[in-house]
C-alpha cells in the first residue's frame, strides 16, 4: 500500500489502549482457547470485539528505561496477536457488513492494513499502479477488500449521524473519544484524497472475470508457520475461501454505484455511471440469487438507489414518457415549473402514491430556496404545504406546524386555494365515511380558529362544507362563532413566538431545531434561538448537529460565555461560517462571520480578534477562488491585512496554525518576496515555522539568477528541509543480545513535520517557488548512496551535493514526497516541460518504462507545438535521449532504439547496430525506416537484410537510402532539414503510440 496507509497505521498504533496488560501465560492460554473455538465444526461466531482487543494489545506502545514512549515492538507476541485478529475476521468470511457495524474506522483500517501486509502486497506501491490479474488470488482479493472498504467508508461518512446524548462528563472517556474522532477524521481525509485511485482499482477489478480467494484460518496458519510457503500453497489458485467472479462483480458494482451516487451531488453526470452499476448489480442478483453471495446486499436500499437514479438521469422526454410522479417532480424542480409541481401534489392527494417523507423533503427544499432570497417561492411553499396538510388530514395525521405558521395571517386568496385543495382531494361519491368525517372536522376547526367572520362565511358557504356537515351542525357552528368572547385578532398579532400554535412543545422544538440546522441567514438563526430559549432553558442548542464543529482553540473561549443564548448563537454562527468556507460558499460565510463579529464586539475583544482573523482567511480564500484564478493581483488592502496578521502581537489570542500557513502561502504566490526577505520581523521568523520557511523560499527564489557565492539562503533552506526529512534513530538491545535500530518516521527535530511541509507546499501556485522546492527534494533524492538513476531538475546545481549523516535521512519518505510534489505541480501546470521530465525520470527510476516514455514525449510535445518546431536541447538532453533509448530497448522496440540513437550529439552506432540485430522486435520495424536519416545505419540495414535473405525489407531500406535529400553531397542545411523533418514525423508517431 502507499505511504499514506503506513502513516495511518502508525497513527493508529500510537493511540493509548484501555485493555489491561496480560501475562504471557494468559495470552498463550487465550490464543489456545480461540484456536479451539474456531476449529469447532459449527462454532458460534466469535465476538468481533476480540479483534479490537487483539489489535489494541498489539499496537500498545512501550516505554523504555528513560520513560520515553516507543512504538510497539515487532516481536512474536504482537505478531501472534495480529494473526489472531485476522483469524477472527477470516472466520467471519471478511464480511464487511459485520465488521463495519462492530469496528471503528481506525481499528478496521489497521485490520485491513495487516491483511495487505500478510497478503504480500508490494510495499510502497499505489494499488492503482498494480496489475490485479498478475497477482496471486489472495493478494488481489486483499487489495479489493481494502479499496471496497475505503469507498464504503467515504460513502458512510457522508450520511448524517444521529447525535448521541452525552452522559456524565468523564475526562479519560472524553479524551479517548476525542482521540478516536481525530484519528477517524485523519483516515477519512486520506481515503477521500485516494478515492479516485480506489475507484480505478475497483473498475479494473470488473475486468478480471476470474475467481479469487480470500484468506481462511488455515491459510493464515500456513503463512504464520512457514513464511516460505507464501510462494507455494497459500498463493495457489485453490488456497483460501473461493469467491466467484460473479459475486465479486456484484459487490464491486454495488460499491461503485454508491460512490458514484454520492459524487453525483456535485457532478450530475456521474449519476449515469451510478445507474449503470446499480442496474448491473440488480441483474447479477437476479441471475445468481442473493442467497449464494458471501457478501450480502441490502436489496431494499439497492431498489431505492435504482429508483433515485432513474429519476435523476431522466431527460424531459423520458419524464413525459415515464409519467411517474417522482420523475415529474424532479423535472419541475430542475426547470423551475413550480405551478406544475403544485398540480402534481394536488393530483396525488387523490391517489396518495407519494410517501409523507418525500412530500416533506420537497417542501423543505422549497423553503430553503425561499430563504436564500427567492421571494417568488413563498406562494409555492404555501400551496405545497396546504396540499401536504390536506393529505395528512385524510390519512389521520396531525397538522404540521408549518401550516399553522403560514396560516397565522389568512387572506381571501389563501382561503380560496385551501378550499380548492380540499374539494379536489376527496371524491364524495366514493369516499368512506371516515374520510368524510376527517375532512368535516378539519373545516369545522378551521372556522372555529378564524377571527374574521368574512373568512368563516367563505368556508361555511362552500359547496364541500355544505355537503359534509348537516344543517343542524352548521347552525350550531354559526351560533358558537357568534357567542364567542372577543379575542385578539390573529391578523394583527405579531409573529414573535409559537405559543398559540395548537401543537405540543416537543413538536415545536423539533421543527425549530430542523430550521436552525438548515438556515444560513444570521438574522433567522438569531430569531430561532430566541424562540427556542423561550421554550426551554435546559438544552444546549449548539450540540444538536454533529456537523457544527469549531476548532478546539476557539471552543474553550466560546463555551466559556456565561449567557447560554449568546453562547449558542456565537458557536453556531462560527460553525456554520466555517462549514460554508469549507464548501466554498463564501457569500454566506461572509454574512455569518460579519454577524458573529458584530455580536462579539460588544463583550469580548478576544473573540473580536478571532473573528477578524477568520474573515481575513475568508477573504484570502475568496480572492484565490475568484479573481486570483485568472491572475488578477489581490488588492493592496488585503496584502496589508495579511502582513498585519503575521506581525500581530496581541497576547492570549487563540490562533489557528492554518491562518499563518495560508498567509505565508498567499505572499509567496503573489511574489511578495521583498517583504518576506527583508521586512518580516525577526522574532516572527524565530517563532513561526511557516514564516521561516517562507522567508527562506522567498530569498532563494530572489537569488536564483545570481552567482553561486550569493546562495547562502539556498544552503539554509537545504538544511531546514533535510532536518524535517531526518529520522531520529534509537538503539535497543533485544533478548538475544543483538542491538537493533529503531527509526521514527516523523522527526521532531525539524521546524515542522514532513506531512505539514507537504500540506504547506500544496498551497503554493507560483511556478518559480514550486520549481525551487521541487528541485531541492530531487537533489535530496539524488544524494542517496545506493541511487541508480538520478532525477533531473531545473536549478538543481544550487543545492549542496552531500549530507554529513546520510543514515539520518528517511530517503523512502523523500522519494514519496518527490512523487507527490511533481503530481501536484502538474495539476497547477500540466505543460511545464521541466516538471514533465521529472515525472518521466521517476517512472524510469521505478522501471515503469511505458509511462516514462509517455512523459518524455509529452515534455517534448508541449515545448515544440507537438513537434512542429524543434525540441529545445535543454529539454531533450543526451541523458533524456539515452533513457528513452533504454525504455524502448526494455520494451523490445528495437527499431525505435536505432532511430533514437541518431538524436544523440554523437550517433551511437554500436547500440543502434546491436538493436537492429534483434529479430524479436515489438515495434513496426521496417515501416520506421522512412524516419532514419543516417546513411550509415541505412547501409547496415541493407547489409543485414541481404545477409538474412529478407528481400522485401532490403528493398525498403534501399528505397530509404536512395532519397536525394540524404545525398552526402548536399549542403549541410539540406541535410539538417531532412533530419529535422524525420525527427518531427518519428516523434509524432511515437506520441500517437504512447499518448
Amino acid at each position: 500500500m502507499s505511504a499514506e496507509a503506513a502513516d495511518r497505521e502508525a497513527a493508529t498504533s500510537s493511540r493509548p489502549c484501555t485493555p489491561p496488560q496480560t501475562s504471557w501465560f494468559e495470552f498463550v492460554l487465550e490464543e489456545a482457547l480461540l484456536e479451539q473455538h474456531l476449529q469447532k465444526p459449527s462454532p458460534d461466531p466469535p465476538p468481533v470485539q476480540l479483534i479490537v482487543q487483539f489489535l489494541e494489545q498489539a499496537s500498545k506502545p512501550s516505554v523504555n528505561e528513560q520513560n520515553q514512549v516507543q512504538p510497539p515492538p515487532d516481536n512474536k507476541r504482537n505478531r501472534i496477536l495480529k494473526l489472531l485478529a485476522l483469524k477472527v475476521a477470516a472466520h467471519l468470511k471478511w464480511d464487511l457488513d459485520v465488521l463495519e457495524k462492530s469496528l471503528s474506522v481506525p481499528v478496521l483500517n489497521m485490520l485491513l492494513n495487516e491483511l495487505l501486509c500478510i497478503s504480500k502486497v508490494p510495499p510502497g506501491t499505489k494499488h492503482v499502479d498494480v496489475d490485479l490479474s498478475s497477482l496471486p488470488p489472495t493478494t488481489a482479493m486483499a487489495i479489493l477488500l481494502y479499496n471496497r472498504w475505503a469507498i464504503r467508508t467515504i460513502v458512510q461518512s457522508s450520511f448524517p449521524v444521529k447525535q448521541v446524548k452525552p452522559g456524565p462528563p468523564q475526562l479519560n472517556v472524553m479524551n479517548h473519544i476525542q482521540q478516536e474522532k481525530e484519528l477517524t477524521e485523519n483516515i477519512l481525509k486520506v481515503l477521500k484524497e485516494q478515492a479516485a485511485d480506489s475507484i480505478l482499482v475497483l473498475e479494473g477489478a470488473l475486468k478480471l472475470n476470474k475467481d479469487l480467494y480470500v484468506h481462511t484460518i488455515r491459510t493464515l496458519d500456513l503463512l504464520a508457520m512457514e513464511p516460505g510457503m507464501v510462494n507455494g500453497e497459500t498463493e495457489s489458485s485453490t488456497a483460501g475461501l473461493k469467491i466467484s467472479a460473479e459475486e465479486i462483480q456484484c459487490q464491486v458494482c454495488y460499491d461503485l454505484g454508491a460512490i458514484y451516487f454520492q459524487q453525483g451531488s456535485t457532478n450530475a453526470a456521474v449519476h449515469e455511471k451510478a445507474k449503470e452499476k446499480f442496474f448491473k448489480t440488480k441483474e447479477l442478483i437476479a441471475k445468481n440469487g442473493s442467497s449464494s453471495l458471501h457478501f450480502t446486499i441490502d436489496e431494499e436500499r439497492l431498489a431505492g438507489y435504482c429508483q433515485a437514479c432513474e429519476v435523476l438521469t431522466s431527460s424531459c422526454d423520458d419524464a413525459s414518457q415515464q409519467a411517474t410522479p417522482y420523475s415529474k417532480i424532479h423535472s419541475c424542480m430542475k426547470s423551475g415549473k413550480y405551478q406544475d409541481l403544485v398540480k402534481i401534489f394536488l393530483e396525488d392527494n387523490l391517489t396518495l402514491s407519494l410517501p409523507e417523507q418525500f412530500r416533506q423533503s420537497v417542501l423543505r427544499e422549497l423553503f430553503q430556496k425561499a430563504q436564500q432570497g427567492n421571494d417568488a417561492l413563498d406562494e409555492v411553499c404555501f400551496k405545497v404545504c396546504v396540499c401536504n396538510t390536506v393529505c395528512d388530514i385524510l390519512q389521520g395525521r396531525i397538522i404540521d406546524i408549518q401550516f399553522c405558521q403560514l396560516f397565522l395571517k389568512p387572506s381571501k386568496e389563501k382561503i380560496d386555494f385551501l378550499l380548492e385543495v380540499c374539494a379536489g382531494s376527496i371524491n364524495l361519491e366514493s369516499a368512506s365515511e371516515e374520510l368524510k368525517r376527517r375532512m368535516a372536522a378539519f373545516l369545522k376547526n378551521l372556522c372555529l380558529g378564524m377571527e374574521d367572520l368574512q373568512f368563516v362565511f367563505m368556508i361555511s358557504s362552500h359547496e364541500l362544507f355544505i355537503k359534509l356537515l348537516k344543517d343542524d351542525e352548521r347552525k350550531l357552528l354559526i351560533d358558537q362563532m357568534r357567542k364567542r368572547s372577543p379575542r385578539i385578532n390573529l391578523c394583527t398579532k405579531p409573529v414573535t413566538s409559537f405559543y398559540d400554535i395548537p401543537a405540543s412543545a416537543s413538536v415545536n422544538i423539533g421543527q425549530l431545531e430542523h430550521q436552525l440546522i438548515l438556515s444560513v441567514d444570521p438574522w433567522r438563526i438569531r430569531q430561532i434561538l430566541i424562540e427556542l430559549h423561550g421554550m426551554t432553558s435546559e438544552r444546549q442548542f449548539w450540540t444538536i448537529s454533529n456537523k457544527w464543529e469549531v476548532p478546539n482553540v476557539y471552543g474553550s473561549v466560546i463555551l466559556g460565555i456565561k449567557d447560554s443564548l449568546t453562547r449558542d448563537l456565537v458557536y453556531i454562527l462560527m460553525a456554520k461560517g466555517l462549514h460554508c468556507c469549507a464548501i466554498k460558499d463564501f457569500v454566506h460565510a461572509k454574512q455569518l462571520f460579519a454577524a458573529c463579529l458584530e455580536l462579539v464586539t460588544e463583550f469580548s475583544p478576544k473573540l473580536r480578534q478571532v473573528m477578524l482573523n477568520e474573515m481575513l482567511l475568508l477573504d484570502i480564500y475568496t480572492h484565490e477562488a475568484g479573481p486570483g484564478v485568472s491572475g488578477e493581483r489581490p488588492p493592496s488592502d488585503l496584502i496589508s491585512r495579511v502582513r498585519g496578521y503575521l506581525e500581530m502581537r496581541v497576547p492570549d489570542i487563540p490562533l489557528r496554525q492554518v491562518i499563518a500557513e495560508e498567509c505565508v502561502a498567499f505572499l509567496l504566490n503573489w511574489c511578495e518576496n521583498e517583504y518576506l526577505t527583508m521586512q518580516v520581523p525577526l522574532p516572527l521568523v524565530q517563532t513561526n515555522p511557516y514564516v521561516k520557511l517562507g522567508q527562506l523560499l522567498a530569498a532563494t527564489c530572489k537569488e536564483l539568477p545570481g552567482p553561486k557565492e550569493s546562495r547562502r539562503t539556498a544552503k539554509d533552506l537545504w538544511e531546514v528541509v533535510v532536518q524535517i526529512c531526518s529520522v531520529s534513530n534509537q538503539h535497543k538491545r533485544g533478548n538475544d543480545g543483538r542491538v537493533s535500530l529503531i527509526k521514527h518516521r516523523e522527526s521532531t527535530l525539524g521546524i515542522m513535520y514532513r506531512s505539514e511541509l507537504l500540506s504547506f507546499i500544496k498551497k503554493l501556485r507560483e511556478p518559480l517557488v514550486l520549481t525551487t522546492i521541487l528541485s531541492l527534494f530531487v537533489k535530496l533524492h539524488n544524494v542517496r548512496e545506493d541511487i541508480v538513476n538520478d532525477i533531473a531538475a531545473e536549478h538543481i546545481s544550487i543545492w549542496p551535493s552531500s549530507i554529513p549523516n546520510l543514515q539520518s535521512v528517511d530517503f523512502e519518505a523523500v522519494a514519496i514526497t518527490v512523487k507527490e510534489l511533481v503530481s501536484y505541480a502538474l495539476t497547477i501546470n500540466a505543460n511545464n516541460h521541466f516538471w514533465l521530465i521529472i515525472q518521466a525520470d521517476i517512472y524510469f527510476a521505478t522501471n515503469q518504462y511505458s509511462a516514462a516514455l509517455h512523459y518524455y514525449l509529452q515534455a517534448g510535445a508541449v515545448c515544440s507545438d507537438f513537434f512542429n518546431k524543434m525540441v529545445p536541447p535543454d529539454v531533450y538532453t543526451d541523458q533524456v535521449i539515452k533513457r528513452m533509448i533504454k525504455c524502448c530497448s526494455l520494451l523490445n522496440c528495437h527499431t525505435q532504439v536505432a532511430i533514437l540513437c541518431q538524436f544523440l550529439r554523437e550517433v551511437d552506432y554500436k547500440t543502434a547496430f546491436k538493436a537492429l540485430q534483434e529479430q524479436n522486435s515489438h515495434d513496426a520495424m521496417d515501416s520506421y525506416y522512412e524516419y532514419i536519416w543516417d546513411v550509415t545505419i541505412l547501409e547496415y540495414l541493407t547489409y543485414l537484410h541481404h545477409k538474412r535473405g529478407e528481400t522485401d525489407k532490403r528493398q525498403i531500406a534501399i528505397k530509404a537510402i536512395g532519397q536525394t535529400e540524404l545525398n552526402a553531397s548536399n549542403p549541410e542545411e539540406v541535410l539538417q532539414l531532412a533530419a529535422q523533418r524525420r525527427k518531427k514525423k518519428f516523434l509524432q508517431a511515437m506520441a500517437k503510440l504512447y499518448f
